[in-house]
């Protein structure tokens, strides 16, 4: 029973979470899962020289010139983690330069594309280093 000289108060409660949903970034709530995008039935494992990296969020994107063996030259897209990651797991950006050769295993886009997970990766010095952690690592088959 409200009284006079007695107030309401309305929970403010759902506006404070409208607020913080509002400052949620697009590019977060567009992430996408590895399995909607690449196809962990279809490996790939190709080597070629690098021409090109995106390091930045919300993953790491690099592209490789292949030559066939046949000598023709096919571009190829690499998502990998994101820079923090792949920091944390002591992969620098100067070990990904344009020029650089490497062999990188992954799993192919779902579409058919030149485009692929990057899981592991092996540098010019031989050394290894992972990736990616979304699918099945390659060297588990």
């Amino acid at each position: 029973m409200i009284t006079p000289g007695m107030s309401i108060t309305v929970s403010r409660l759902p506006t404070y979470c409208f607020f913080i949903a509002s400052l949620i970034p697009s590019a977060l709530l567009a992430h996408h899962s590895f399995y909607a995008e690449f196809d962990a039935n279809y490996p790939v494992k190709v080597t070629g020289t690098i021409t090109r990296v995106e390091w930045e969020n919300p993953h790491v994107w690099y592209y490789l010139d292949v030559k066939g063996a046949d000598g023709k030259v096919t571009s190829w897209g690499f998502s990998a983690n994101a820079p923090g990651q792949m920091m944390r797991n002591g992969i620098t950006k100067e070990m990904f330069k344009p020029g650089i050769m490497l062999t990188v295993e992954g799993f192919r886009a779902k579409d058919g594309s030149n485009n692929a997970n990057s899981q592991k990766v092996t540098l010019p010095d031989q050394k290894t280093v992972i990736t990616g952690t979304q699918g099945e690592s390659t060297s588990q088959r």
